[in-house]
């Protein structure tokens, strides 16, 4: 009996150690901005929280042909897009992506976008340990409706 205990003490310990080493990534309402006819790009956001420190590293998507994480940012008085390597998570915190802000750029778009339809999006995230998985998500396709309208673009 007292061999029993050990064992199942020891078992519990190895399972809490494994599940503290894996980041739980959830991804809340993410939506991607609909397009009209010709437009070859558009944005995704969402908001990502996650257990512990992760990176987003990548996306991918059928609805592109190029999936990247890009940064807006004002410089004299102009909205300026950068792309950028990844996009740090941290432990027990959360990342928003939103218009004007980071957010994932759907570039090549093989289909008109239109509201109420669904994209699916893999985001590709890497922990400190270098270990990469995967989340899939499905966004909605809202109106193209832009906040930032009327604002220079570079």
């Amino acid at each position: 009996m007292k061999t029993l205990t050990i064992k199942l003490g020891f078992a519990t310990a190895l399972a809490i150690i494994a599940t503290a080493t894996f980041a739980e990534v959830t991804v809340v309402d993410p939506w991607v901005r609909g397009v009209v006819p010709g437009q070859t790009a558009t944005g995704m956001f969402m908001t990502i929280k996650s257990t512990e420190a992760t990176t987003l590293i990548g996306a991918s998507s059928p609805a592109a042909t190029s999936v990247e994480i890009h940064q807006m940012i004002m410089k004299d008085d102009r909205m300026m897009m950068r792309p950028m390597p990844s996009l740090p998570v941290p432990a027990n915190g959360s990342v928003d992506l939103k218009p004007g802000s980071y957010h994932v750029m759907l570039n090549g778009l093989t289909k008109l976008l239109v509201k109420g339809e669904k994209v699916l999006v893999t985001l590709t995230f890497e922990s400190k340990d270098g270990e990469k998985t995967s989340t899939e998500v499905q966004a909605d396709v809202r109106d193209l409706t832009s906040p930032h309208a009327g604002m220079k673009m570079n």
